[in-house]
């Protein structure tokens, strides 16, 4: 399967607010969500999501984000292979942040996208 076969929406074009049946899958490393993240994410660093699918609703209106795009492209493709149906965030949190989109951090801190 190759990318060009897989959704992507611009970070634009997102709900900002995930509730319920949205999700939106933030892959970055730990040390990249606590900087900032969008509110609402669910934080699952790529190289724990095989281990870590149980807490990925398989129902959910599923959209995956990176600082970029590329490690959540590598994320939706693995997630489309075992039945996940999934959407790359094209641009990642960049993209997010350029257009205008809330930011947060846990500790309340500004907020920032490394």
């Amino acid at each position: 399967m190759s990318a060009s076969d897989l959704s992507s929406v611009p970070a634009a074009e997102l709900p900002v607010e995930t509730t319920g049946s949205v999700v939106l899958l933030d892959v970055r490393e730990d040390d990249e969500w606590q900087h900032g993240h969008a509110p609402g994410a669910l934080h699952i660093p790529m190289n724990e999501v095989p281990s870590r699918l149980g807490e990925i609703d398989q129902d959910a209106e599923l959209y995956v984000v990176c600082k970029v795009g590329g490690r959540s492209m590598q994320v939706v493709q693995y997630l489309a292979r075992i039945g996940y149906e999934a959407t790359n965030v094209d641009g990642g949190m960049d993209a997010w942040h350029a257009a205008g989109r809330p930011v947060v951090r846990d500790d309340g801190a500004e907020a920032r996208i490394l």
